[in-house]
């Protein structure tokens, strides 16, 4: 895979992770490293952005807004608010300059919509994520598999992702037709046939008293103006781990959700290609969905 060229940040040895040592030029040669992935899966997405420039164990902060000082790499996207009622103008990623820029700013995570322009209104993937009970991982991998099988029945394209933080996402592509709120009923009616099917381990109550040791499915993002971590961004954890999209196959041996950092993500894909470059290909129309399921509108 070809590598953007890496820029110099401003200080480029400020300590980002101290537990491993890892400083702003360490960031921006990573974001240089994974470009071209990257970029294709943020290509028209409103992003959020957390930053932390004095490094992850001190205060960070989000920002959503753009600003006119930004460069040409992270163009501005008006979206309207959720009420309608107003007009944020967000941050865009077009090119591995903005990739530096991002590096310079200190950018540890990018979470991203699941809408892109022009179609904001209508997601084009549907997501469900899943975080350990008791920090039990093997439930989250078990959970991960019932979740495909049931995406499988229904005619969807199950991706697996994980978050670099506590869990797994598992992702399908979507044709844009359908406005957040339809999506979000079908990942709910989703959700409750799994719950259905089984009762001892998956649960949909949002309330931690009411699961009982069972895994939350949490379909919580699929929202107008939600994001999700980005496939490959870092995350602010000790170790520099990342958000990895991967095959099935690889999904026995996944320990837990940080098992790729900064270091690692450049070799693997030197060695293989990216688990979800063809992901849009395999995009079903929710019509077909709220079909299968027989959700009535």
């Amino acid at each position: 895979m070809p590598k953007a060229e890496s820029m110099a940040p401003s200080h480029p040895d400020k300590v980002l992770y101290p537990d491993a040592g890892l400083t702003k030029q360490d960031l921006a040669d990573y974001y240089a490293a994974v470009a071209e992935p990257l970029l294709a899966h943020a290509e028209q997405r409103p992003l959020t952005l957390r930053r932390f420039p004095d490094g992850i164990d001190a205060d960070g902060f989000f920002q959503q807004h753009h600003r006119d000082e930004l460069p040409d790499g992270l163009p501005p996207l008006p979206a309207p608010t959720a009420d309608g009622k107003d007009e944020i103008v967000h941050i865009t990623l077009a090119s591995p300059a903005g990739l530096a820029t991002l590096a310079d700013m200190a950018t540890v995570e990018i979470h991203a919509w699941l809408s892109r322009s022009p179609e904001l209104t209508k997601p084009d993937r549907v997501v469900f994520d899943l975080d350990p009970p008791d920090g039990d991982f093997e439930a989250v991998r078990d959970a991960a598999r019932r979740v495909a099988e049931l995406m499988d029945e229904l005619g969807l394209a199950p991706h697996l992702m994980t978050t670099g933080s506590r869990g797994l996402h598992v992702l399908a592509p979507l044709a844009p037709r359908m406005d957040f709120d339809g999506v979000r009923g079908l990942a709910k009616a989703m959700a409750e046939r799994l719950a259905e099917r089984h009762p001892d381990s998956l649960t949909t109550a949002q309330r931690k008293d009411k699961r009982g040791g069972r895994l939350y499915l949490d379909i919580m993002r699929n929202a107008y103006g939600q994001s999700a971590v980005l496939p490959y961004s870092p995350r602010a954890k000790p170790g520099a781990p990342v958000a990895t999209p991967l095959d099935w196959d690889e999904l026995g041996g996944l320990e837990d959700a940080r098992a790729y950092d900064i270091r690692r993500i450049p070799r693997r894909l030197a060695q293989k290609a990216d688990p979800w470059a063809a992901l849009s290909n395999r995009a079903a129309d929710p019509a077909d969905l709220r079909a299968a399921l027989d959700v009535h509108a």
